[in-house]
């Protein structure tokens, strides 16, 4: 199995270099890339970690070398959003990088399953999306908007507040990732199978939270940067459950991804991945009347972030 991170170099794919260092299987490849020379050199720090997974960087323009026979294609490149800045502020330069790169792993590994962790998240996937149906090789079940960042930040505040094992906490969440398209379906939280309740007030406030939890880091760090070693930690989890599908284990997993299209194109929900990617669209549930209004008042958001992506393509 190889896995290709573009954009190795920065806060996120450093990070995440480390994190499948340590945990993809044995006799695994690990492709680093980024525009930045130092690319090579954070390969050989990582290689001298000891596990059995061959790490190789590039650097450069092209990375056409990194990308070749990739099964998994993770994208971290852009820019980090600083205080003040919305997700939606990041677009104009981060689009530019994710229609390049994807243009590149169209052209070297168009079979390959491909995790966007470029904000935003909710645009970008679009864009890539439309430039591989450009290239001929579109396969929907194989691109996926990594929002397990929302599932994880959910996981710790309700073990948190509720003093549950946080390994234990499951919780769904659905939509997009970015402000009020996180929707994190509390009403179905359960730890160890049991359902957890919240008051009105916990569900309120802890959904908002959610919601905002990458501005309270970008805050919290005071123009040093965005959440990084957190979306780590969750695309390695997210790449990991994607190639125990492709090794035949499925598995199930929360996405931003094409489906059926009653929400909106793109829509964050559960999935089950296999050897061929999404292997099994899962419906959302019943949800609380505080849900059912939540999701109904994102859907135009979500729509407009998507066109924007749509729009850029055109």
């Amino acid at each position: 199995m190889k896995v290709t991170v573009l954009g190795a170099a920065g806060g996120i794919g450093q990070a995440l270099a480390l994190l499948l260092k340590l945990q993809l299987p044995e006799g695994s490849e690990l492709a680093l890339y980024d525009i930045a020379p130092v690319t090579p050199g954070v390969a050989v720090d990582i290689s001298h970690i000891p596990t059995a997974v061959k790490v190789k960087g590039y650097a450069g323009e092209d990375p056409t070398e990194a990308l070749k026979d990739a099964n998994v294609v993770l994208i971290s490149a852009g820019v980090a959003r600083k205080p003040g800045m919305d997700r939606s502020d990041l677009f104009n330069i981060n689009a530019g990088i994710i229609r390049n790169l994807a243009e590149h792993v169209a052209k070297t590994c168009p079979t390959a399953c491909v995790g966007i962790i470029t904000n935003p998240v909710n645009t970008t996937v679009a864009i890539a999306a439309e430039v591989f149906k450009k290239a001929g090789v579109y396969d929907k079940k194989k691109l996926f908007g990594v929002t397990e960042l929302d599932v994880v930040r959910s996981e710790t505040f309700i073990a948190e507040l509720k003093n549950k094992e946080v390994d234990t906490v499951k919780v769904p969440v659905i939509g997009g990732h970015s402000g009020v398209t996180i929707l994190p379906l509390l009403s179905q939280a359960t730890s160890l199978e049991e359902k957890i309740t919240f008051t009105e007030e916990e569900v309120i406030a802890l959904t908002k939270r959610i919601q905002n939890a990458g501005t309270e880091v970008v805050e919290a760090k005071a123009g040093g940067g965005s959440a990084t070693l957190s979306m780590a930690q969750a695309a390695a989890r997210f790449a990991l459950s994607i190639i125990d599908g492709l090794s035949g284990k499925n598995t199930l997993e929360y996405a931003y991804v094409e489906g059926e299209g009653e929400y909106a194109r793109f829509f964050s929900q559960p999935i089950i991945l296999g050897r061929n990617g999404v292997e099994e669209l899962l419906p959302i549930g019943k949800l609380s009347d505080f849900e059912q209004q939540a999701l109904q008042s994102m859907l135009d958001t979500l729509n407009k972030d998507i066109k924007i992506g749509e729009e850029f393509m055109a």
